[in-house]
């Protein structure tokens, strides 16, 4: 057996150790469920799961939590993205504001990022992505609770070289704010990766300074490599 498959039975085993922990204790038998048998709060339920393409990790499969609203970047997506950034991001600060299942993240933490903070909203998706970087002891990456529009205008100016911009597609109002904020904590030569329910063009994007570099659609997910427009002289 593999060391990858390995950590991910440790990985899947955690999580259904999680799930058990969070439905509570079975009724006694004979005796009917009440409303007030009712767990606190519901554990996410699996719904599959996801592989990291390239590095340290690659071929570990990460589980996929049943969550409204998730969709994990499809793995075609993500190969491309890392083959348009190079295979080796060896010393990258990175930020992914809308985690979800964190696999643009860890993505780039198996591939050498010195840093990458992955900003989730959803207590169990957090819960979650605590699990995986513990297991997979990723000293680079650090789970944080909170909102991912206000995480990036909180970075420093020009402190990121990759930010990762995957919102809820439902959330039309949320891309623009989003790149905006994105512009500004990125360096001069890093990349915003933005994933859209439609393609942006250069125009729509002026506002917030960028321009797209890469572009690629993949069934409903348009997918763009994004770099800051040079200040005019």
């Amino acid at each position: 057996m593999s060391r990858s498959t390995l950590k991910t039975s440790a990985i899947n085993a955690e999580i259904r150790k999680a799930q058990a922990a969070a439905a509570g204790p079975a009724a006694p038998a004979g005796k009917k469920a009440t409303g007030k048998d009712k767990p606190a709060a519901a554990a996410p339920k699996g719904a599959g799961e996801i592989r990291i393409i390239g590095g340290a990790w690659k071929r570990t499969r990460l589980p996929v939590a049943q969550r409204p609203g998730l969709r994990p970047t499809p793995d075609r997506v993500r190969e491309t993205l890392f083959n348009w950034l190079g295979q080796d991001l060896s010393g990258w600060r990175c930020l992914d504001a809308f985690a979800g299942t964190g696999a643009l993240g860890f993505e780039a933490a198996s591939r050498g990022a010195a840093s990458v903070q992955l900003v989730e909203s959803d207590a169990a998706l957090v819960a979650q992505l605590h699990t995986l970087q513990q297991r997979l002891q990723a000293g680079a990456v650090r789970v944080q609770r909170g909102d991912g529009l206000a995480a990036l205008q909180q970075a420093a100016p020009a402190s990121l070289d990759l930010v990762l911009l995957d919102p809820p597609f439902g959330n039309g109002d949320l891309f623009g704010k989003a790149l905006q904020a994105a512009a500004r904590a990125v360096a001069a030569d890093g990349h915003v990766y933005l994933e859209a329910p439609r393609a942006w063009a250069d125009e729509e994007l002026a506002a917030s300074g960028l321009a797209v570099h890469r572009y690629l659609k993949a069934g409903a997910v348009h997918a763009h490599l994004l770099r800051r427009v040079p200040a005019a002289a």
